[in-house]
């Protein structure tokens, strides 16, 4: 399906897009505390909204 050459690009791209991405994230780590206080409740209440959607779903199912 792929060849050897395109399964080498992409494993390569791979590693360094997450090499990146990890020392970008490190370098900003003060900036994004400072900035994005609290927005771990948000994605914990987005979360909860999102079980408690499909809670309903299963129970409206039968």
């Amino acid at each position: 399906m792929f060849s050897n050459g395109q399964l080498i690009f992409a494993a390569i791209f791979v590693l360094i897009f997450t090499i990146i991405i990890f020392f970008s994230y490190k370098k900003d780590k003060k900036t994004h505390s400072k900035s994005y206080k609290g927005i771990k409740w948000v994605g914990l209440t987005f979360a909860i909204f999102i079980v408690i959607l499909f809670i309903i779903k299963q129970i409206l199912k039968y």
